[in-house]
């Protein structure tokens, strides 16, 4: 199989720093995973060959992080719990309270994302539901190895990652893609450093576990 015929979300898995490639060109390797990596890159206006030959460009065996595929389900949840659901109960609330903060300040100025509180707390609402139906109902059926019952609670988190995935495509439209503007007060650019850092995390949240943990339960 050629590159270009290979998924997203498996080139996200195996090839170090292509998550990186993927960011810089606005390709969605979480929700996005199964696009080939052609149909990727015409979907941005991207020549394939050109993203082949940045992918191909990278420096080998330079990981950023562990290779979660030779992992257990049952590291894979725990990494999953801690590195993601954790950090996110902690990321939105401050989140949510800076960009109140700058709406309530800024509020006059064109640049000023209005909306954005707004929307970070119906997401922090739709994440906990969601991660308290892993946590309480699918984790427990993946760390019994029951993959063939969890199909059904496999194809509604998927569909809710899908719903995560839409509420990042307005949070960047609101943002100007997260880029504060000139004369940016403290406050609003450390909540759009937060914000950044919160995009890339849910995006590898959700890929670790649309590309590699649900996959593997078929």
């Amino acid at each position: 199989m050629s590159l270009l015929e290979q998924t997203v979300g498996r080139t996200a898995l195996t090839l170090p720093g292509a998550t990186r490639i993927f960011h810089d060109h606005h390709i969605d390797f979480c929700c996005g995973g199964r696009l080939s990596l052609q149909e990727a890159a015409e979907r941005v206006g991207l020549a394939p060959q050109a993203l082949v030959t940045e992918l191909e460009a990278l420096p080998a065996g330079q990981h950023a992080e562990r290779d979660w595929q030779a992992a257990s389900n049952e590291e894979l949840i725990e990494h999953i719990l801690t590195r993601y659901h954790d950090v996110h109960r902690r990321q939105l609330p401050e989140l949510m309270r800076m960009a109140r903060r700058v709406e309530q300040v800024h509020g006059a100025r064109d640049t000023c994302p209005h909306g954005l509180a707004d929307l970070l707390t119906a997401l922090y609402q739709e994440m906990e539901s969601h991660m308290q139906k892993e946590e309480q109902i699918l984790f427990p059926m993946l760390r019994r190895e029951l993959g063939a019952q969890a199909r059904g609670p496999i194809t509604v988190m998927r569909h809710e990652h899908d719903d995560h995935g839409e509420n990042l495509d307005q949070l960047m439209a609101l943002t100007n893609d997260i880029t504060p503007p000139r004369g940016a007060c403290t406050t609003w650019r450390a909540l759009y450093t937060g914000l950044r850092e919160f995009r890339d995390d849910l995006m590898q949240h959700i890929h670790l576990e649309n590309n590699l943990l649900f996959e593997r339960a078929g």
